[in-house]
């Protein structure tokens, strides 16, 4: 692919005190106003004169932009093995990584970085914004400034945040810990389960309970075989045998992400769990995961979800759905056994849920 890249000189380059790679992918933090009033790609060569305080950082920025800029509607795995790459063959060379992505689909190229990369010891920060860089009231300022900022930040030398994350309106988060819950306002992410992992105001306040220590010569390793032979199937009252059967017949299917309902709960008739049964006869993995934000899979609680856990279905504990559907993805093309990936389903690989996953 041929990325194009600025290399930005600050008026304080003679004071350059660390590095930053930043990933343009697309998203509307990167979009600005023409003449005529319709939003095109921004030209990062020019950054510096809508954010003329990134001279006063004492960063020496690099930008690499995918050569066509995607609406995060239409991010795909190819997109997912682009960014680890750039970040993997770049890693010696920066104190830290930006990605900035549309909000859209940001928490789903969050959790599958957080597993593609593992022995992360520097910090990878989604950004993004709800308004162009250009608009007059646009929060991509704050968030660009902030997220450079913990990008580079260390103490006694160390990064203090080396794990994938997302920083949005004052708010970093863990990457797969977050959900985009918001379209018209400037909190557009929430952590529901896990609690942020700094806050900024005048000065930011990092939650260093809650960041993933720095891990003394980790070595990154990227791993870029995915699989996406999965479904999101979500539970409705008033779904029918033909609809499940029909989502369970679709051809080479192997994991199924299942949105139950509160602590893991579905319908308890003989059809419903019978098919389920059958499918997981047939070695497709399924994982329950709730449909509430903020929800947790205690498979056993209820009858209905006892009987999940006697045919084979697994918990997924207090994943969120983008986690767990870019979890499943990433081990299933692993290569691994299923009986491992069905193992690693339901523990944490990467913080992206509580211990606490029942086989």
């Amino acid at each position: 692919m041929n990325y194009k890249i600025v290399r930005l000189n600050t008026a304080a380059k003679s004071d350059i005190t660390s590095s930053v790679l930043i990933i343009y992918t697309g998203g509307t933090l990167g979009m600005a106003y023409d003449d005529s009033g319709a939003l095109v790609p921004f030209n990062f060569g020019q950054i510096l004169e809508k954010v003329p305080s990134l001279t006063q950082m004492n960063i020496a920025i690099t930008v690499i932009s995918f050569p066509e800029p995607i609406d995060s509607s239409n991010v795909n795995m190819n997109h997912w093995v682009d960014m680890a790459y750039i970040i993997y063959e770049n890693y010696d060379s920066y104190d830290g990584f930006v990605i900035l992505h549309g909000t859209d689909t940001m928490a789903y190229s969050a959790s599958m970085l957080s597993y593609m990369l593992q022995g992360l010891s520097k910090p990878v920060i989604f950004t993004g914004a709800q308004l162009p860089i250009s608009a007059m009231r646009s929060d991509a300022r704050e968030n660009l400034m902030t997220s450079l900022e913990i990008a580079t930040a260390k103490a006694n030398g160390k990064p203090i945040v080396p794990e994938v994350c997302i920083f949005f309106n004052h708010m970093l988060l863990r990457g797969n810990r977050s959900k985009k819950v918001q379209s018209v306002h400037f909190d557009a992410f929430e952590s529901e389960n896990y609690p942020a992992l700094a806050e900024s105001g005048i000065v930011i306040d990092y939650n260093y309970a809650a960041i993933t220590p720095f891990e003394e010569g980790a070595r990154l390793k990227y791993f870029n075989k995915l699989d996406n032979h999965v479904l999101v199937l979500k539970l409705f009252p008033g779904i029918t045998a033909e609809v499940l059967q029909s989502c369970l017949a679709i051809k080479d299917l192997k994991g199924v992400i299942l949105e139950t309902y509160g602590s893991g709960n579905s319908p308890s008739e003989s059809w419903f769990l019978e098919t389920l049964e059958e499918a997981v006869g047939r070695g497709i993995i399924i994982l329950n995961v709730s449909q509430c934000n903020g929800g947790r899979v205690i498979q056993g609680r209820y009858q209905t979800s006892k009987d999940l856990l006697r045919i084979g279905v697994l918990s997924g504990g207090d994943i969120t759905t983008e986690a767990a559907v870019t979890k499943m993805m990433f081990l299933l093309g692993s290569g691994l056994s299923d009986a491992e990936i069905r193992r690693k389903l339901v523990k944490p690989i990467a913080g992206e849920m509580s211990l606490a996953g029942f086989l």
